[in-house]
C-alpha cells in the first residue's frame, strides 16, 4: 500500500510539472537536463522516504521502496550502487554494484565447570564464542531507451543481472570435552553458498527538479531464478578417551531445508525503485 502511495505521489508531482515546459535552463543559462556523453549516478531514495516518515508520525523504522534490491543476506536488504553513461540521447548504458562482506561476533559467559559441585560463588566463568562471517557480490547491466525533451523524461529498457552469496558460523567453546561434560556440539556450520540470475524489463519517469538533477519512479517485470547449495555442519562429541569431529551435510533440527531453489516471474522482481539521479560530463 505504501509503494503505490508514494508511486502515486511522484507521478503526480511529475504530471503538475510537465506544463512546463518552456526554456529548460536555469536563470544562469544552465542546461536542466541530462546530455550525450554524460555521466549518471543513482542514489536510493528510500533513506529520504523513511526519515520523512519517522518526522510526521514519530515512528523510526517506517518502511520505504526498496530500490535495486535483488537479493537479501542475513543481515537486511542491501542497496545497490547504481550508475549510467548516455551514450546518444535516447539510449543509456546502465550498471549497478554491490561487494559486501562483513562479521559479527556474540560472546556469552558460561560457568567455567559444566557440573559444579557446589558452584563458588560468585561462580567462575568462561567465554563461549560465536563468528557469523557473510559474502555477497550482485552485478547488473542494462540498456535504457529515453523518451522526451522536456523536464519529464519516459524511461524504459531491460536488465540482466546475477548475484552470489555465501555465509559460515563458527563456534568457540571456553570448556573442553571430558568425561565430566561429554556433550555433542557444533563447531562450524558452512551455509550453502547461493547463486541467482534475474532478467527484467523496466518502465518509468524521470523529472528534473534542477539542472542535472532529477527524480526517478520505475516499476519493472521480469523473471528471477535462485538457487542454494546444501550447508554442511561440523559436530565435536566425546567418545571416552578424546574428542572426535565429524562433518554432515545440512543443519540438524533447525527446521529449515537444507538445499532450495525458486523461479519467479512477476512484477517486483526487484521491486518499485525511487532514485534521485545526478547527472555530469
Amino acid at each position: 500500500m505504501k509503494k503505490t502511495v508514494l508511486f502515486a505521489a511522484a507521478l503526480f508531482a511529475v504530471t503538475a510539472a510537465s506544463a512546463q515546459t518552456g526554456e529548460i535552463t536555469s536563470n544562469r543559462g544552465e542546461n536542466w537536463l541530462s546530455q550525450d556523453g554524460d555521466w549518471g549516478l543513482t542514489f536510493d531514495a528510500q533513506p529520504l522516504l523513511n526519515y520523512a516518515g519517522n518526522l510526521f508520525n514519530g515512528h523510526t523504522n517506517n518502511g520505504g521502496v526498496a530500490l535495486n534490491n535483488l537479493w537479501s543476506s542475513n543481515n537486511g536488504s542491501q542497496v545497490i550502487i547504481a550508475g549510467k553513461k548516455l551514450v546518444d540521447a535516447n539510449t543509456a548504458y546502465r550498471g549497478r554494484v554491490r561487494i559486501g562482506f562483513g562479521s559479527t561476533k556474540l560472546t556469552e559467559f558460561v560457568d567455567a565447570n559444566p557440573q559444579p559441585t557446589p558452584p563458588p560463588t560468585p561462580a567462575a566463568t568462561v567465554e563461549d564464542v560465536t563468528k557469523n562471517n557473510f559474502m555477497a557480490i550482485n552485478l547488473g547491466a542494462g540498456i535504457e531507451k529515453r523518451v522526451g525533451s522536456t523536464r519529464v523524461v519516459g524511461v524504459y529498457g531491460a536488465e540482466l543481472n546475477v548475484g552470489f552469496g555465501n555465509s559460515k558460523t563458527t563456534y568457540e567453546y571456553g570448556n573442553s570435552l571430558s568425561n565430566t561434560n561429554p556433550v555433542s556440539r557444533p563447531t562450524e556450520t558452512k551455509n550453502g553458498s547461493t547463486f541467482g540470475v534475474g532478467l527484467n524489463a523496466f518502465a518509468g519517469v524521470e523529472w528534473f527538479c534542477a539542472p542535472k538533477i532529477s527524480l526517478s519512479g520505475e516499476y519493472t517485470w521480469g523473471l528471477a531464478l535462485t538457487s542454494s547449495g546444501a550447508s554442511e555442519t561440523t559436530v565435536e562429541s566425546w567418545n571416552g578417551t578424546g574428542t572426535t569431529s565429524t562433518t554432515v551435510e545440512g543443519v540438524p533440527n533447525d527446521g529449515n531445508p537444507d538445499k532450495s531453489s525458486s523461479f519467479s516471474i512477476d512484477t517486483g522482481v526487484s521491486g518499485a525503485r525511487i532514485g534521485v539521479n545526478f547527472y555530469f560530463q
